[in-house]
């Protein structure tokens, strides 16, 4: 499954207009409505949250000091088992002696930093997550398709691969779902338009060396910036976008700056992280 734009040219097109969870690239999402306040006055980059160390800056790159529920063996346990999601709470309990092991700083990809910024949105904004990324981001680029799945019946016309009655509460930051032809459309339009002013579109890319992107990744340069994976392929295309995966399915998000503006969106059920950047990369390098 893809979609494909590349200005000047007819978009490519496989099955993409079937709703399926965006997983990760959510975070993007997130991020970008971050920004937008930070346009508007509304939240500062670099002022700690309030009661901690960390500023917002510091969660959208990852590198805010905190550990990930990805490490917690009773949390993919509770998953498989098709258990309701923990309480916000128990989530942050089941962490909290692992953030010890994480220097401020230093990259550590942390869902949970990225929970803290969506709960930070709402608590300046007053908003739920879906309102907020409804106002913020889809309705200025007129995409009124995705959506956050708060509960498993928000799933039931999602493509999700052979998992069944998933909880979408257990991606605790938030999970997007919607078609491949809106996430790139998304994508292409936060980087192409001016939604964001420029200085601060390109803080969101100027991605920090994140070193080893692990075993199978198709990077020769591996870098995070503000909710966005960025750096060069290792087919020599430079992109940013993110890639997100969850139970039973991935997808690959990802913009082209300097190979003909090109963004491509690629999903695919029980593929491996790699496999999947290798497909976008492939295509975004394409004329």
């Amino acid at each position: 499954m893809k979609h494909v734009i590349r200005p000047g040219s007819a978009d490519i097109s496989d099955d993409a207009d079937v709703v399926v969870p965006w997983w990760s690239f959510t975070k993007t999402l997130i991020a970008a409505t971050a920004l937008t306040m930070v346009r508007d006055g509304q939240l500062r980059l670099d002022d700690a949250l309030p009661g901690e160390s960390f500023t917002l800056r510091q969660l959208l790159q990852h590198r805010a000091g905190l550990a990930d529920y990805g490490s917690v063996t009773a949390y993919h346990a509770a998953v498989a088992a098709g258990e309701d999601a923990w309480p916000v709470d128990q989530l942050l309990h089941s962490v909290s002696a692992l953030h010890a092991g994480i220097e401020p700083g230093h990259f550590a990809y942390s869902n949970v930093g990225y929970l803290l910024v969506r709960e930070h949105l709402e608590r300046v904004s007053g908003l739920g997550l879906d309102a907020l990324i409804r106002h913020r981001l889809l309705e200025p680029f007129g995409v009124v398709g995705p959506r956050i799945a708060n509960q498993r019946s928000d799933l039931a016309d999602v493509r999700m691969g052979d998992v069944q009655s998933y909880d979408p509460r257990w991606v605790y930051h938030g999970l997007a779902v919607g078609t491949l032809r809106d996430a790139a459309m998304l994508l292409h339009r936060l980087m192409t338009t001016d939604l964001l002013p420029a200085a601060l579109r390109n803080q969101m890319c100027d991605g920090l060396a994140v070193g080893d992107p692990g075993t199978g990744r198709p990077w020769r340069r591996a870098a995070y910036g503000l909710g966005v994976m960025a750096g060069t392929a290792v087919n020599g295309l430079r992109v940013v976008g993110h890639t997100g995966g969850g139970p039973g399915s991935g997808i690959a998000v990802y913009h082209c700056p300097e190979h003909a503006q090109a963004t491509v969106a690629v999903f695919a059920t029980g593929g491996a992280a790699g496999n999947i950047e290798a497909d976008a990369f492939k295509l975004g390098l394409q004329r």
